[in-house]
């Protein structure tokens, strides 16, 4: 029996008034070549009708990735709704729970991490003829993956074509990331001339974001320009995120106008009805996020109202949070949302920021790859044979560190080795459709509570964008039951699909089900007993708070101060929870989610809490146990080292008990006492200080290998120098002989001629043997009549240093300062012995100082003998 011939698509009727569709020819040539790179505005009709000419053109099915789920059944009705088909039928689609193709399907839309993960199983792509990459220029974390993936699929299989097509993208880039043999994949430019455009600008007094996000004053500017602004055909109005969207929807309410909101949380029923036609009289007013600037058309609009605002992923390294913040929108972004406005006829675009704002944007925004968690990434490139992504073509490598962070988490999970390489739990866990993170708390959850469907209910809540204001997971669980409550059905059939991932791994041996675990962190590894048993079933409050902590052990938090908002994350970190949550008075949580903040809502941390549970305490133990530290901390307090036995959960201290200083731990705290205080703290006897002068004037005037002894060298060394005598001390830091330890910096043989060098004393004419003081110069206070007859200035250090001479009245007032004997005596002497013989009648001032005795006597003593 023959098999029925593969549909074909009417492509005149497909195309028909898409500016795309005459390109046919060329877009057939290029396709001849094994990949190209379509250019072509929003609007022109690239999504329409590329993949159904590739279609009749190919033998096998056509992929499409679009970057939302929304974007992604937009496309699959409009190409059925074209070809006169049923979605199912020629054309199928496929998002996260939801999969409505057939047997004779010939186009399938899906986003790219469902193709992904199916590479992983099939990394041929058996039956597939074309591939095509929609909307590439967003730069998303999966369609840099996937990029790089099919590049190295096609030196596999060369009869595998691959399409890379945006509105706005760097197109000699992709091409030579998609060529083949030394030459580029070919770029066909398909211009779109607009209709009439005319770009007004209405910018708000105040700020356009606060800290809190986007500020309600300005929110309420942009429904009054929408409001006013609207004339007989459809407005879109631009905003950053799904709150922003629902604000200010409320805020236009009912009129003589259709208000529709348009966001990635909305049930599909809802998002379909933004996305399609006008069906009524009215003209509508389409509230958007940027998933309509041009993964997807909007008919009919006539108006653009654009915040110019856009939501980007942002890493805090400092931190590790990633998370979305608010930002200004790129230059690029900015001309799509405009364009929306004149793709079907003459339109407007109202920017609500000032026109020499716009010359200040980025011109594109940043790759997500630069600023994205990795742990998911990794572990996909891990599986695929290229870890950490090593030799894999990619139009931004991940950055180092990021990538770094991301393989000691699956490392720690017991997913992948040092390198990255998956273990066998691993690679099947990457082939799943859940996220790493969420894996293990969905396979960890469900072997703690013995209830699949209660650990599936709560990772639905946390994964799937739901939001509860008061940042109280427990109280959001609570509401998702409530079918009327948005989201409610959406996270109801994602737990279900969740549950049956989890049994279908315990099935398969995996990570789930008695007396197995995806390990790492709190869990035990696959094979073994549950490390957390459960006698009876916990609470709702309890379950979300274990299964969150499965997933991040290092946001375990425990609360700072009795009645505070501030909370002390595992890792670090701190974080406040909003005011008047049901999260406050809780004394330990596990934080599902955490951003950035400033002002009150931070309480002074400079992080706000978004989303946690209360958690007991001795499940954050048992979960976080291989965070927990024992550390004896030995410090100097009071001059004597006392020690404290400090018992942590990551950076959380748990207890803190006195214990007794143990040989081992004397040199270190004194050591580090002395980096904290200084070199000063030492008991600097007139002996080290007249040592260390000593050394320091070698040091300064030989160089090496006579040692530094300034301030910072000395504690850069004092590990060297310093430990054997602070070890002998004790306990106590005034029993240092620092003498002893200066001397033991002392260069050998070299330290043989130190006395010579830079003596302690210096031999005057009258016998004495005088201290020299030694500082910038050496210098030898003696007084005059012991030095009478002496014409030569010593000199130290081989010659090189003249000792400065302080001269001395017999009270020991300085009379003079000279390095220079002889011109003294031939001098100045005679002014001083005018002005000192009769103030000091009883020691000798002779004439001539050359011939005198040099004494330390009086004149009755010199005559006595």
């Amino acid at each position: 029996m023959t098999s029925p011939a593969p549909h074909r698509f009417d492509l005149a009727r497909i195309g028909a008034g898409l500016p795309v569709s005459t390109a046919a020819a060329e877009l057939r040539t290029a396709a001849r070549r094994g990949a190209m790179v379509v250019t072509a505005p929003p609007g022109t009709g690239k999504t329409t009708f590329v993949p159904p000419l590739l279609a009749d053109l190919l033998p096998g099915s056509v992929i499409v990735t679009q970057p939302r789920r929304v974007a992604v059944r937009a496309a699959a009705r409009r190409i059925a709704a074209l070809d006169g088909s049923a979605v199912g039928d020629a054309v199928g689609f496929t998002v996260r729970g939801e999969r409505i193709v057939g047997p004779a399907t010939r186009i399938e839309i899906l986003t790219p991490g469902v193709l992904l993960r199916r590479l992983l199983d099939d990394p041929e792509l058996e039956g597939v003829s074309a591939v095509v990459l929609d909307e590439v220029h967003e730069r998303s974390l999966d369609g840099d993956l996937l990029l790089g993936l099919l590049a190295e699929v096609r030196a596999l299989r060369d009869d595998l074509i691959v399409v890379a097509m945006s509105a706005t993208l760097d197109a000699a880039g992709l091409a030579g990331l998609l060529g083949a043999d030394g030459a580029p994949a070919p770029v066909v430019d398909v211009p779109s001339p607009l209709h009439p455009l005319d770009v007004a600008y209405a910018p708000h007094t105040g700020p356009r974001v606060d800290e809190r996000g986007v500020s309600p004053a300005f929110l309420a500017h942009v429904a009054d320009v929408a409001r006013t602004a609207g004339d007989d055909g459809d407005a879109l109005v631009f905003v950053p995120s799904a709150r922003d969207v629902d604000a200010v929807v409320r805020m236009l309410g009912a009129g003589d106008r259709e208000v529709l909101p348009l966001h990635g949380r909305l049930p599909s029923r809802e998002q379909d009805r933004a996305t399609g036609g006008r069906t009524g009289a009215l003209p509508r007013t389409i509230v958007t996020t940027a998933l309509a600037e041009s993964s997807l058309t909007v008919p009919g609009v006539r108006l653009v109202v654009d915040a110019g605002l856009a939501r980007e992923v942002r890493r805090d390294r400092a931190r590790d949070m990633t998370g979305l913040i608010t930002v200004s929108a790129s230059r690029a972004a900015a001309e799509q949302r405009a364009g929306r406005a004149a793709r079907e006829a003459p339109g407007r675009a109202i920017r609500l920021y000032g026109e020499t704002d716009l010359a200040r944007l980025a011109p594109t925004a940043p790759p997500e790859i630069a600023s994205a968690d990795l742990v998911d990434a990794a572990l996909l490139l891990g599986a695929w044979g290229t870890p950490a992504g090593r030799g894999l073509a990619l139009l931004t490598p991940p950055p180092g560190d990021a990538m770094t962070r991301a393989l000691a988490v699956l490392r720690d999970l017991g997913l992948a080795d040092a390198e990255g390489r998956p273990t066998p739990l691993g690679r099947r866990i990457a082939a799943l459709p859940v996220g790493v993170r969420d894996v293990r708390a969905l396979l960890d959850g469900a072997v703690r509570l013995g209830d699949e469907r209660r650990a599936a209910e709560v990772v639905a809540a946390v994964s799937d964008d739901h939001r509860a204001p008061d940042a109280d997971l427990p109280g959001l669980l609570r509401g998702l039951r409530d079918d009327r409550v948005p989201g409610a059905g959406r996270w109801r059939r994602e737990a279900t699909r969740l549950a049956r991932v989890a049994a279908g791994a315990a099935d398969a041996g995996g990570a789930s089900g008695p007396g197995a675990s995806v390990g790492g962190a709190g869990g035990p590894r696959a094979g073994s007993e549950p490390r957390i048993p459960s006698p009876q079933a916990p609470s709702l409050a309890d379950a979300a708070g274990a299964i969150v902590a499965l997933a991040r052990p290092e946001w375990i938090a425990r609360r700072t101060t009795a009645g505070s908002r501030s909370y002390l994350l595992a890792s670090g970190t701190r974080a406040a929870v909003p005011e008047g949550s049901g999260l406050v008075g809780s004394e330990w949580i596990a934080v599902a989610e955490v951003q950035r903040a400033e002002g009150r809502a931070a309480d002074g941390t400079g992080a706000v809490v978004r989303l946690a549970a209360p958690i007991p305490e001795d499940e954050a133990l048992a979960i976080g146990a291989p965070l927990a530290a024992s550390e004896r901390i030995a410090r100097v307090e009071g001059g004597r080292v006392r020690v404290r036995v400090e018992r942590r959960l990551g950076a959380i201290p748990l207890s803190s008990t006195p214990a007794t200083p143990r040989p081992d731990d004397l040199a270190p705290a004194l050591t580090a006492h002395l980096s904290e205080v200084g070199i000063g703290s030492l008991p600097w006897t007139d002996a080290a200080t007249a040592l260390r002068a000593r050394m320091a004037m070698l040091h300064r005037e030989l160089g090496a290998p006579w040692p530094d002894v300034g301030e910072q060298a000395l504690l850069a060394t004092a590990d060297d120098w310093l430990a054997p005598d602070l070890a002998r001390a004790g306990a106590a830091l005034d029993r240092v002989d620092t003498t002893s330890a200066l001397r033991r910096l002392l260069p050998w043989p070299e330290a043989a001629r130190f006395d010579e060098l830079v003596p302690e004393r210096l031999a005057v004419p009258s016998g004495s043997h005088v201290r020299i003081a030694y500082g910038e110069r050496p210098v030898v206070a003696v007084k005059l009549q012991e030095v009478f007859g002496l014409d030569r200035t010593p000199r130290l250090v081989d010659g090189r240093v003249p000792v400065l001479f302080h001269l001395l009245s017999p009270g020991r007032h300085p009379l003079a300062v000279t390095d220079d004997l002889a011109s003294f005596w031939n001098g100045p002497y005679q002014d001083v012995r005018r002005e000192m013989r009769g103030r000091y009648p009883k020691h000798p001032w002779p004439e001539d100082p050359w011939s005198a005795v040099a004494t330390a006597k009086t004149n009755r003593r010199l005559r006595e003998g």
